[in-house]
């Protein structure tokens, strides 16, 4: 265990705080959106009840993301993490009154608060990544952030369901609440290195996108328009064009994806509320899992990653035909870890193209536009089901990102040639 984890001493020491907060608010963050779904449900017996539940928590991403990111590059990282975790403290406790059809605005309007103030943290914790970690273990922490998502899943789903059941769900929203307390305190600890914020610094190890804007001084861009600076960084990294290309397409599609895990539990499976939980426990277990896998993949990050995506698009189609419950449950697995694989692969792409000054922005927009989209398609795949056998759209799904995957690789291979030097 030394071994798999001694990267976290040292330069990368900072990190610890950072992912253990992470990981004790996700938790908390699960128990509670569990608890609140059985509470409406319970209180309306409404499926569209559920379903603003749902939505509430997904508007404030286009609107709240890139706030984040704008705050983060003007104030300290740490100053808004502790800010929204401790916030979110009262809002958490304000669940306790909602006990009746009449107050049931007072969970939505603490969903959508929650999701906002998650919305705001999310691209400043990403971002903090960097200058926490030593530049020659992100591809490693980033495989960490997977396994942390997988563990969040396992835990906060079985976890939290169990909770809610035995002990009610007002219990569920007070250890919610105490996670962010104790989530704020955690990165009250946290040590940035001396003038690592604002000045930034330059990225290392060697660029897969050919970027000409990550490697300009951070000082001679603070001169520019922050928006002009994102662009021209993007513009001048091929990597970090693949990357906003995915988070335009990929959420389109996977919010299908996350609706028909529901629907292929209870309505294909007939597996009722326990095979939802085993499958999203299946796509727990892949993500930590891909952390160990991680460490096999250390070049060539942007094939490792669209090769990750065409897998996870023959694995679905695999699911749709799938006849038996324990064959799904292993395929969700393997979707999850080649998923996790490719989006550690991605995010340290990201972070090696992007200079620290300009993080924060553009994991707000990243956040903004897939968080928006996903939203967009979970809607549209409630529509669809209405005129689509499940196993159908999801065999279209898995299609769609063997396309996608598809579709960037000939562009980045088309790309990556053009930008070679040709010789007479």
């Amino acid at each position: 265990m030394n071994t798999e984890f001694g990267f976290l001493a040292g330069k990368s020491k900072g990190y610890r705080r950072l992912f253990t907060a992470g990981l004790i608010n996700g938790i908390g963050d699960r128990f509670s959106s569990i608890a609140l779904l059985a509470l409406v449900l319970h209180l309306t017996g409404s499926g569209m009840a559920v379903g603003i539940s749902l939505g509430v928590r997904v508007l404030p991403y286009l609107f709240m993301a890139p706030l984040g990111g704008m705050l983060a590059g003007r104030l300290p990282r740490k100053s808004i993490m502790m800010a929204v975790d401790f916030l979110r403290v009262p809002v958490a406790l304000s669940l306790l009154w909602v006990d009746g059809e009449n107050r049931l605005w007072l969970a939505y309007a603490s969903s959508f608060v929650m999701a906002a103030g998650e919305a705001v943290y999310s691209p400043v914790r990403k971002s903090s990544i960097p200058l926490l970690a030593a530049p020659e273990n992100l591809l490693k922490i980033n495989g960490l952030e997977q396994l942390l998502n997988g563990c969040v899943l396992i835990l906060g789903a079985f976890t939290g369901g169990i909770v809610s059941l035995y002990l009610g769900p007002d219990m569920a929203f007070i250890m919610n609440a105490v996670s962010f307390l104790i989530a704020g305190l955690l990165i009250m600890g946290i040590r940035y290195p001396a003038a690592a914020e604002g000045r930034g610094r330059e990225p290392s190890g060697q660029s897969e996108g050919n970027s000409t804007a990550s490697h300009l001084p951070v000082t001679a861009k603070a001169k520019k328009p922050r928006r002009r600076a994102l662009k021209a960084a993007i513009g001048g990294s091929l990597a970090l064009q693949i990357v906003l290309c995915y988070e335009l397409l990929v959420p389109v599609i996977n919010g299908w994806d996350n609706v028909l895990i529901s629907v292929y539990a209870v309505q294909v499976f007939h597996a009722g509320d326990g095979g939802v939980g085993a499958f999203y426990a299946a796509l727990g277990i892949g993500l930590s899992l891909s952390f160990f896998a991680g460490r096999l993949f250390r070049v060539r990050l942007m094939a490792v990653a669209l090769g990750g995506l065409l897998l996870e698009g023959l694995l679905l189609m695999l699911i749709s035909i799938s006849s038996h419950f324990a064959a799904a449950f292993l395929l969700y697995i393997l979707l999850s870890l080649s998923g996790g694989i490719g989006n550690a692969c991605l995010d340290t792409l990201v972070m090696r193209e992007t200079p620290p000054a300009l993080q924060p922005a553009l994991f707000g927009l990243l956040a903004a536009v897939s968080g928006t989209l996903i939203g967009l398609s979970m809607l549209s795949a409630g529509w669809l089901l209405d005129y689509v056998e499940p196993r159908m759209l999801g065999f279209a799904a898995g299609a769609g990102f063997a396309g996608i995957a598809l579709l960037l690789a000939g562009y980045y291979s088309l790309r990556s040639n053009w930008n070679k030097p040709h010789h007479g």
